[in-house]
């Protein structure tokens, strides 16, 4: 199926992300938020890190005009209804999601594609709710999505080979390297880089070295743009709490138990950039 019409559910760092990038890539976007304030919100930030492209000279004036003049925002769920794929960026909740693509499975047409950006949660428990399981797929982009090129679509046991096919055709149109993983918590970067992260915050619990020492050592010994606490900072330390609480109730393996420090930190309310307080102060 071909693609041109786009639905974002979300319009939060995600699902802006998202929608900014669907639209520059030229498709006509619907994004969707709760509220009006929360979409003006969203909206904001897409203009603003446009216009920061275009004063560096990235992007001309009539090209972040063009996208704008692609993006629709909405409130309304209805403005899905003529969508050929949908990609849902909401909050990290199974029954939320849920109720959303159920409530999605009534107004779309059958030939709608269904896609999650969702981080962690198995594919399969939202796609149940829908009549549409063969047409339901993870599309998991990374943040900042403008800027990351990498995209995992993601493979339920129903997933069918001509959505995943679709999928990875759009995802090229948008500009990403699409990978393809199978419908397990974590998919491939996740499954591989929280027990990474894990660990950094066991090798400070544990006294072996200090914040920055790990971060300089992960840096210059394996050539990573930033170390594993500012990375956890910047991701935010109660995401990574939440995945890796999934990935431990889905493995139960020792490696994806997050630490007791990590589980204070998220207690205490620091979440890294977000809150001005992680691992460092901001």
């Amino acid at each position: 199926m071909e693609i041109r019409k786009v639905g974002v559910v979300g319009c939060g760092l995600m699902g802006g992300g998202i929608a900014q990038t669907s639209a520059q890539s030229g498709f006509e976007t619907v994004v969707r938020e709760v509220s009006q304030e929360l979409l003006d919100k969203g909206l904001a930030r897409i203009e603003r890190l446009l216009a920061k492209d275009v004063s560096k000279g990235k992007l001309t004036a009539e090209a972040k005009d063009a996208t704008l003049s692609r993006l629709k925002p909405t409130t309304s769920l209805e403005a899905f209804a003529d969508c050929h794929v949908i990609v849902e960026a909401i909050i990290e909740n199974l029954d939320a999601k849920r109720e959303l693509y159920s409530a999605l499975d009534t107004l779309c047409p059958p030939e709608t594609i269904f896609a999650s950006n969702t981080s962690s949660l198995t594919i399969i428990e939202m796609a149940a709710v829908t009549k549409r399981s063969d047409r339901f797929a993870g599309m998991h982009f990374f943040n900042p999505v403008p800027v990351m090129k990498l995209v995992e679509v993601v493979r339920s046991i129903v997933t069918s080979d001509a959505t995943i096919a679709t999928l990875k055709e759009f995802g090229a149109a948008l500009g990403k390297t699409v990978v393809e993983a199978k419908d397990t918590p974590g998919f491939i970067v996740n499954r591989l880089l929280v027990p990474y992260l894990l660990d950094a915050v066991r090798v400070l619990e544990q006294g072996t070295a200090s914040r920055e020492d790990i971060d300089q050592g992960m840096q210059l010994g394996c050539g990573h743009p930033m170390g594993p606490l500012t990375l956890l900072d910047f991701v935010g330390l109660d995401t990574t709490y939440y995945i890796a609480e999934i990935m431990f109730e889905e493995f139960k393996e020792p490696r994806f138990a997050p630490p007791p420090l990590l589980k204070r930190m998220v207690l205490a309310g620091h979440y890294g950039r977000k809150t001005g307080k992680g691992f460092y102060d901001y």
